[in-house]
């Protein structure tokens, strides 16, 4: 059948979220694999719109050139933009509006959207110095409600789960430790390159091996959370969803047995080969926890 209208501009919208996701993220990129193509294709549309925001506040905006302003100018409409386009069904923006066509399927609403948008605000603050209160608060918006977000479209694979306290709480908890370990690969990278620091009382010059592994126990405790919530989750979405929490858990690994003092310089990565045992392990339906 030959696709006109809206119908073809969605399909196109997606066309350019999968292209995002492809580009920036092997990791996820590969974990998406094993959903079903309807749920790569929403999981994709979230991804995208995440990405663009993380790039208007880190990467390709001061680039071109423009001033924390501009970025937080940029950033207000974006978000204006998807509020109305979760409402209305539309938005001339490819991926605003593939995004908007996903929430509006899976029921993503405004009240874990707004909360996204205002951690990425707070990167846009040169001078912050985060507290526990605000690390929490920035991981709480910047990635457990992205998480709420996809276990939503996990949600409606095949006949459809409720989604429960239990459920909510194991997506909030995958995300917050996939931003755990990012936080620590990308520790100078933040610190060299932006000027920031999202761990409480970080000093860069006094961080220790025993900082390191504190965060480290706090991911490896919200993945032990996370897990029994996957393992209720559809088949399809369960491997996709044990495959990324392994990919992570083998970062954290890798973490642990790096120097406190090296992560400064050398950003933690997984071999090619080593994701590709981990995706073939979630497929079979055994994990490596």
């Amino acid at each position: 059948m030959t696709l006109t209208g809206l119908d073809l501009f969605t399909r196109t919208a997606r066309s350019a979220s999968a292209q995002v996701i492809t580009a920036y993220s092997t990791s996820f990129g590969l974990a998406s694999r094993l959903l079903t193509p309807r749920s790569r294709g929403q999981i994709a549309d979230i991804y995208a719109l995440v990405r663009i925001a993380d790039e208007i506040v880190d990467g390709p905006a001061a680039e071109a050139g423009l001033s924390p302003a501009e970025k937080a100018e940029m950033l207000d409409e974006l978000e204006a933009e998807t509020l109305r386009a979760m409402a209305r069904g539309f938005s001339a923006n490819m991926v605003v509006h593939a995004f908007a066509a996903t929430a509006r399927e899976t029921g993503i609403q405004s009240d874990i959207v707004i909360p996204f948008f205002a951690s990425m605000r707070m990167d846009l603050d040169e001078d912050a110095v985060y507290d526990d209160a605000a690390y929490r608060r920035y991981i709480h918006g910047s990635a457990e409600v992205v998480g709420s977000m996809c276990l939503r479209v996990f949600a409606q694979e095949g006949r459809g789960i409720r989604i429960d306290d239990g459920l909510d709480e194991g997506a909030r908890r995958l995300g917050a430790a996939f931003q755990k370990v990012n936080f620590l690969r990308d520790l100078g990278d933040d610190c060299d390159r932006l000027g920031r620091t999202y761990l409480p009382a970080f000093d860069p010059d006094s961080f220790s091996d025993a900082d390191k592994d504190a965060v480290a126990d706090e991911i490896e405790e919200d993945l032990r959370v996370a897990r029994l919530a996957i393992s209720r989750l559809p088949r399809r979405s369960r491997r996709a969803t044990t495959a990324a929490a392994d990919l992570f858990g083998r970062l954290n690994t890798e973490i642990r047995v790096t120097p406190a003092t090296e992560l400064r310089t050398r950003r933690v990565s997984v071999p090619t080969s080593v994701k590709l045992r981990i995706l073939a392990r979630a497929l079979s339906g055994r994990n490596s926890s």
